[in-house]
């Protein structure tokens, strides 16, 4: 897993429950070590993070993830506006993440090790998608997607109907958006 999202999850954590909490996290996991955004480190320490989070906060593994996912849009659209700025709407910015983000990111991280999408239905509204990785962060994804909703002042509805984590080939994610009441945009 690239160093970036390790640096991203210490930064939802610090912002969201202080720095206290990440030097916690720290303690329980043991990986007192910085990452670098170009590093590759192994896919479990970011979930003894989470799970050290989870177990910390009281929740699931699940929400920790989701949660993480919608946190780091905030910071991810500051950082990469031009990924964000053309689009007034998460399904037209949910349709470049395979052409345009994912592209982007291997060329900056050539060895990167990214999840496939493959879009099954797309209106102004709704977006279904296939998910597949090794990884089976699904709960990340559908936390990606619910700060990119937030990010263009939508609320997301987010129905999970086939999941590798129950033995299916591929996640489905049936992502219904609703302007938010009042079109207050995040980030």
């Amino acid at each position: 897993m690239k160093g970036i999202i390790f640096n991203l999850l210490e930064h939802a954590v610090i912002k969201a429950h202080g720095p206290k909490t990440w030097k916690a996290l720290v303690t329980q996991t043991g990986l007192a070590r910085p990452y670098a955004a170009a590093g590759n480190y192994p896919d479990s320490e970011m979930i003894q993070f989470v799970g050290a989070a989870a177990h910390l906060l009281n929740t699931s593994v699940a929400d920790v993830l989701r949660w993480f996912g919608r946190e780091a849009i905030s910071h991810l659209s500051t950082r990469y506006s031009h990924f964000f700025a053309p689009h007034k709407s998460t399904s037209t910015f949910m349709l470049t993440i395979n052409d345009a983000i994912h592209a982007d990111v291997r060329k900056i991280y050539p060895d990167a090790d990214l999840p496939t999408f493959d879009f099954l239905e797309s209106t102004p509204n709704r977006v279904v998608l296939a998910y597949r990785s090794a990884r089976r962060l699904c709960a990340l994804a559908e936390g990606f997607i619910a700060g990119a909703a937030s990010h263009f002042g939508e609320d997301a509805t987010i129905v999970h109907p086939t999941c590798m984590l129950r033995g299916d080939d591929r996640c489905v994610l049936e992502c219904t958006f609703e302007p938010r009441r009042g079109g207050e945009r995040g980030a």
